[in-house]
């Protein structure tokens, strides 16, 4: 299952102890993700990927959660549009 258990914060996929998702109130921010590792949280913009904030990944977990989000950009992208477009018809 894609989305998770969090109502508010569908997850898009974990990988590695990283999770990937985004908060449901967020529609009229442009596409991003965010990115929880342990009780750090960072964002990150898509297309192109460059990061939006951090509090508190390292500067390895940081480049390693970049990373994925480079090499996923079209899942997330897919999940974005998907759950945003299913809400606005609701």
């Amino acid at each position: 299952m894609l989305y998770g258990e969090h109502h508010l914060s569908p997850t898009i996929f974990s990988k590695g102890g990283y999770r990937f998702f985004f908060y449901a109130n967020e529609r009229n921010e442009a596409p991003h993700v965010h990115v929880q590792y342990h009780d750090a949280v960072a964002k990150f913009w898509i297309s192109p990927v460059r990061l939006a904030g951090n509090h508190g990944m390292t500067s390895v977990e940081l480049s390693r959660a970049f990373s994925l989000v480079e090499q996923n950009e079209k899942l997330i992208m897919e999940k974005w549009n998907g759950f945003f477009s299913s809400k606005k018809n609701k």
